[in-house]
């Protein structure tokens, strides 16, 4: 994508992502449907919801309206084709790292500025616990706060049981579904409303899952 400049580039990358996510939907007989509230495309986002299964890239990559730049992992690089276009797309992060981290954070910024939304799963990690949803994480909501970006609340409703953490070998065909919720708009707050934007935002996605 180097003759391009880079939010073309990132607009092509994508498209191929889309065609990647479709082509292992039809092979694998796993479709993927959205609903909940409507998404004004026009506007960027900090989208914000639950992570339990390898599907939940998938899922958001599918169900998603517009293009975003998802904070991701350095492990999801190893997945053939979808790890190559991965890592020309995604903000990758070391969370092991400090200077990883502030880099991460760095780049995120950069690009809601340039009127990209992001996606981030504010668990941390993906979910191995058997409650619906784990404790968020502070840094989406701080960035929400310091760029004054709203934020999208999502919930993948079943890509677990299409495709257990314990055994990424069981895939199950069959239909998973994604739910957005209201954007939580976040003008005028300041860094001591975090914690209750965290917590509004938590409720509208646990609310989502049961």
């Amino acid at each position: 994508m180097a003759i391009f400049n880079e939010k073309t580039g990132r607009k092509i990358s994508f498209c191929f992502l889309k065609c990647w996510a479709w082509g292992f939907s039809l092979l694998t007989c796993l479709w993927f449907s959205a609903g909940g509230a409507k998404i004004d495309t026009t506007r960027s986002y900090i989208y914000v919801g639950n992570h339990s299964s390898f599907l939940d890239a998938v899922a958001i990559v599918i169900c998603i309206p517009q293009a975003f730049s998802p904070l991701g992992k350095i492990e999801m690089l190893k997945i053939p084709v979808f790890g190559w276009i991965y890592k020309r797309l995604v903000v990758m992060i070391d969370r092991s790292s400090r200077e990883s981290r502030d880099h991460s954070v760095a780049e995120l910024r950069k690009d809601l500025a340039d009127g990209q939304s992001v996606l981030i799963f504010p668990e941390g990690t993906m979910n191995k616990s058997e409650l619906p949803l784990n404790p968020f994480y502070d840094g989406a909501f701080r960035l929400a706060i310091e760029t004054q970006t709203p934020v999208l609340p999502f919930a993948i409703l079943n890509s677990r049981a299409h495709l257990p953490r314990t055994d990424p070998l069981l895939l199950n065909p069959g239909l998973i579904r994604t739910v957005f919720g209201e954007a939580i708009e976040v003008k005028g707050l300041v860094a001591e409303d975090l914690e209750e934007l965290k917590q509004k935002t938590f409720k509208a996605v646990l609310g989502m899952l049961e």
